[in-house]
């Protein structure tokens, strides 16, 4: 278990294709739990392979449900549409207003190389979206355009 260091907009991998897992490997296995760690560390609600400087298909994503590894990931089916802020680990202390699907299929394998279905709405499909753009090399930013702006962390007391 480490955490891994989160490559910020700029760095080139970000901007690259990501390779298909054919095998979990211990070094994958090993990838998966870095970057939960590192999502939770970093207070995200999702990380892929590339923003921990790993070009493979590998999506870890927690939105309050537990974390779920998602190996290949495709969206099958996408329906509704939702307009929200959204930001990124990789554009620390940014956010933009981000048109997605609201409702959302997509298919996985899982460590063990089992296929399965995940569904998900509002926050869960946003965050599917998000993190597959980034395995072929997109951000939010793309989407966001002119909207970006830094995120207020203050509170009101």
């Amino acid at each position: 278990m480490a955490i891994r260091t989160v490559r910020i907009l700029g760095d080139e991998i970000l901007t690259k294709k990501c390779r298909e897992i054919k095998e979990v490997t211990p070094r994958i296995r090993e990838l998966a739990t870095d970057m939960i760690d590192t999502m939770y560390e970093a207070n995200g609600v999702g990380l892929a392979g590339p923003q921990v400087g790993v070009l493979k298909r590998i999506v870890v994503i927690d939105v309050g449900e537990g974390p779920m590894v998602l190996i290949n990931p495709v969206i099958i089916s996408s329906d509704g549409e939702q307009i929200g802020e959204e930001g990124c680990l990789s554009y620390p202390g940014k956010s933009g207003t981000v048109k997605r699907p609201n409702h959302v299929i997509a298919k996985a394998y899982d460590l063990d190389m089992k296929e399965y279905t995940i569904e998900g709405e509002g926050l869960l499909a946003r965050c599917i979206c998000h993190e597959l753009d980034h395995l072929d090399g997109h951000m939010y930013v793309e989407l966001a355009g002119d909207t970006i702006h830094d995120v207020n962390y203050e509170t009101e007391e």
